[in-house]
């Protein structure tokens, strides 16, 4: 990293709509006084994750970042069942959570390996 270049940072957040909040929306239709497990004002889950952007110009360093992105979505997005077995929400949660995060940063090395991984988070 060179004297102008600085280090940055990219939070990589939980999405806030999830699949019990659907479904409570859903159900609570049928039952008043269904309780949702977060409320619109709730900030979502997010680890601030730091980076050097030069870091970027090589693939190895893209493809490092891009690990560190996809373990920080499995920290906000956090499964309760057996590790081996993670089921489609916690999926897709942590899938957009590495999108935004990828989207976010910008950077095309990064998009590279993003669009090359075969799970996408």
């Amino acid at each position: 990293m060179n004297s102008f270049e600085t280090p940055r940072q990219v939070r990589v957040v939980r999405p806030k709509i999830t699949l019990a909040m659907i479904l409570c929306g859903i159900t609570g239709a049928a039952g008043i006084g269904a309780v949702s497990a977060a409320t619109p004002d709730d900030e979502p889950l997010s680890i601030a994750v730091k980076y050097d952007p030069q870091a970027l110009s090589t693939p190895e360093g893209a493809r490092i970042l891009y690990r560190r992105l996809v373990r920080a979505a499995a920290v906000v997005c956090p499964s309760d069942a057996d590790p081996h077995f993670i089921n489609r929400s916690v999926k897709e949660c942590r899938e957009q959570s590495v999108a935004r995060a990828v989207f976010k940063i910008n950077n095309p090395s990064l998009v590279a390996v993003y669009n090359g991984s075969a799970k996408h988070g």
